[in-house]
């Protein structure tokens, strides 16, 4: 019964020794063995990996891409503070995990990645004015804010993938003053647009009046005196044509209808316009 006892115990202190004694690493971390404090310069990658738990540790540090959420006072080339939170996407290099536990430790995010980031945002953003962080320069504000920071960075086995200007919130001052600026260019534009509109209105106009003008100019020179002299005999034929009595009155060139019947007596009007015309010829 002893011997069954102790057989137990020792089994039981065998299962603990055993699941103690092991770390099981997952994909996207590197492990580190610590031996009495002392860091080794092998990396383990993923897989179950065994130690001595009396007098070996194995640290867990992740390699994928991790993202740093900050919220900050950001300086103005113009002298603002201005309200942003901060995304910073950044990553360890699977390498250099044992150089990062040895002189950073592994809080490596508020040891320095935190202040050179706060750092680093003074000096770019001091650069450039509020309202270029609302505008295509929020683009290059990132980019030079994660240069500045791998420069601060170099050799330290942490990687800035990038910085991200997530919200901007101008004084309210500010960001009127901007939506008025706006609101004149948009006026601006639309003005500019009415006024091409007029002008192509107005150049159509233009070609159509040559167009009339230059019609014009090519019947005036086609209406010869041979012209007009022909188009008035084929006037005559017209008229010779009708079935009723005329009076035809011409001076050569074009016919001039008198109306009235032969043998009826004709108004004064046209007796007195008759006698006129008569006395003329």
């Amino acid at each position: 019964m002893t011997k069954t006892r102790v057989f137990k115990w020792t089994s039981l202190w065998m299962l603990i020794i055993v699941f103690t004694s092991c770390a099981t690493i997952r994909q996207g971390e590197v492990g580190v063995k610590r031996t009495l404090g002392k860091y080794a310069d092998k990396t383990y990658t993923e897989g179950l990996r065994f130690y001595n738990p009396f007098f070996t540790s194995i640290i867990k540090i992740s390699t994928q891409t991790e993202n740093l959420e900050v919220g900050l006072n950001i300086p103005s080339k113009e002298g603002l503070n201005i309200l942003s939170e901060v995304s910073i996407l950044y990553r360890v290099l699977p390498t250099e995990a044992p150089s990062i536990l040895r002189n950073i430790g592994r809080s490596y995010e508020q040891n320095i990645i935190l202040p050179v980031f706060r750092s680093s945002v003074a000096d770019v953003t001091s650069r450039f004015y509020a309202k270029d962080m609302h505008t295509g320069e929020r683009t290059t504000i990132e980019k030079a804010i994660r240069d500045q920071m791998m420069i601060y960075l170099e050799g330290k086995g942490l990687v800035i993938d990038a910085v991200l200007l997530k919200s901007i919130r101008l004084p309210q001052s500010l960001a009127r003053a901007i939506e008025l600026k706006l609101e004149a260019e948009q006026d601006a534009q639309r003005m500019e647009f009415v006024l091409q509109q007029a002008e192509r209105e107005a150049e159509q106009k233009r070609i159509e009046a040559k167009g009339i003008r230059d019609a014009q100019k090519i019947i005036a020179e086609g209406l010869s005196p041979a012209i007009l002299q022909f188009k008035s005999i084929e006037a005559f034929m017209e008229l010779s044509k009708s079935p009723n009595a005329k009076i035809i009155v011409s001076d050569g060139n074009l016919p001039m209808l008198m109306e009235g019947e032969i043998g009826l007596p004709a108004t004064p009007s046209k007796k007195s316009s008759l006698r006129k015309l008569s006395g003329d010829n």
